[in-house]
């Protein structure tokens, strides 16, 4: 299980986690199960749609329904009735899946904190429970907060990507991020691998952009950097409309954009190998 994660908004994170689910799927025939922990609900949006995602909202079937009934002190649902099946609206995506999020997370998350009975961060995991099997890879698309439904979904990763501008507003929280994710493995008892930052929203041509990147390259500290960099582009943009553009290549761009996301998630796949020990 991977988290896409980052401090900032705005870097592409979401975008960047569909494109991997849609890639394995289409171009690798891996089984995905995508996990929305990101009350904007975005990356919902964009695999089920705004009529889908809202109905699932009013319906009780997101994960809002896992955190609410550990608040109300019930028995954690087990989220294998909240998957919804077959999302993307890409007919060449067969292999993915989704656990939805809501808006209603926002309140939720504020209510944690007094949570007595269980550890606020495990609630997640304990509905995840018979929910996991079957799938290659589960990807967590986690808000740009630090808060305790963010920590639920760092909690069941294996280890974490860090999408990023290559700007000094989208990059300067790294070094805390990563000292706070040491701290928190230390204190779960749990290791949480650094996969790596991925560079999106590139322009080739801008002095800010190269002068932050060989500043990444060159701090021995910082995660490693994936090769591909996935350029700024009005493709990618409009990549997170729910419709069916016919290819993914064409969804995502014919200039290039594709191929970059494509040899992107070829990298992913090895580096998860590699570090974590799995991925079919």
């Amino acid at each position: 299980m991977v988290a896409t994660f980052n401090l900032k908004g705005g870097v592409g994170k979401t975008t960047t986690t569909a494109a991997l689910a849609e890639i394995l799927s289409a171009e690798f025939g891996k089984r995905v199960l995508l996990i929305d922990l990101d009350p904007q609900r975005n990356l919902t949006t964009m695999m089920v749609g705004e009529k889908r995602s809202a109905e699932l909202d009013s319906g009780d079937h997101t994960l809002a329904a896992v955190f609410a009934d550990a608040l109300a002190g019930r028995r954690p649902r087990d989220a294998t009735e909240l998957v919804q099946h077959g999302v993307s609206p890409m007919q060449a995506v067969t292999s993915v899946d989704l656990l939805a999020s809501s808006p209603k997370l926002i309140a939720l998350q504020d209510d944690m904190a007094r949570l007595t009975t269980l550890d606020p961060t495990t609630v997640l995991a304990a509905a995840l429970t018979g929910v996991l099997s079957g799938y290659d890879f589960v990807l967590i698309d986690c808000p740009p907060n630090l808060g305790p439904i963010t920590q639920n979904g760092l909690r069941i990763a294996d280890g974490y990507l860090i999408p990023t501008i290559p700007d000094v507003m989208s990059t300067y929280s790294i070094p805390p991020l990563q000292s706070h994710l040491r701290h928190l493995s230390t204190a779960w008892s749990a290791p949480i691998t650094e996969l790596g930052v991925v560079i999106t929203k590139y322009r080739r041509s801008s002095t800010v952009h190269q002068r932050i990147l060989e500043t990444l390259r060159e701090n021995p500290t910082l995660p490693r950097l994936f090769p591909t960099r996935i350029p700024e582009s009005n493709q990618i943009a409009a990549a997170a409309e729910f419709t069916d553009f016919g290819t993914l290549r064409q969804k995502y761009g014919q200039g290039g954009q594709f191929l970059a996301l494509r040899e992107l998630t070829a990298d992913f796949m090895a580096t998860t190998r590699i570090k974590l020990a799995w991925g079919r």
